[in-house]
């Protein structure tokens, strides 16, 4: 089932989300087969709960699009343990649509998180997936890509989505 993905303004894009306790749960596994869904189906990379107005720390990320499964990540509850380097590129994100801008991260980076079941799995990246991880794990401290851009980019971004909203095109 496809969720609703809620957009810059909603308040829980800006608060930190608690833990998830309860794993192996039919319903956990629903949810994340549903955040799978709804990132495909927004033709995204990743999707962090709160963006579903779920404030819990959960992310499903896939650099694939949906080309290959194997590629299917699911993060709860986690840890960037190491980062290194650094790598500036474009970034956009399902709750701020249409918006791009160029954001500098991490090249690399260990987390450490907990799976479906609560086991704990540790996941090393670069490039891309290590971008996408960093995203999403904002996300789940309330931080938006927004927070990544100058003061005046990040007004200017704002004054379109107010403009926007009086518009009612938001």
């Amino acid at each position: 089932m496809s969720l609703k993905i809620v957009k810059y303004g909603d308040p829980v894009l800006e608060r930190k989300c608690a833990p998830v306790e309860d794993f192996g749960s039919a319903e956990l596994k629903q949810f994340v087969d549903d955040m799978f869904e709804t990132m495909y189906a927004a033709k995204g990379i990743g999707l962090a709960a709160p963006q579903v107005s779920v404030s819990k720390r959960l992310t499903v990320i896939d650099c694939s699009a949906g080309e290959d499964e194997t590629q299917r990540l699911v993060l709860i509850n986690p840890e960037l343990i190491q980062k290194e380097g650094s790598q500036t590129g474009e970034e956009g994100c399902l709750s701020i649509p249409g918006f791009r801008e160029d954001v500098t991260r991490a090249m690399t980076a260990v987390v450490r998180a907990r799976d479906v079941e609560g086991k704990v799995v540790e996941v090393s990246a670069e490039g891309l997936l290590s971008r996408a991880m960093q995203h999403e794990m904002d996300h789940l401290d309330g931080i938006l890509f927004l927070s990544h851009l100058s003061p005046l980019k990040r007004d200017l971004i704002r004054r379109k989505i107010r403009k926007m909203v009086k518009a009612g095109e938001w």
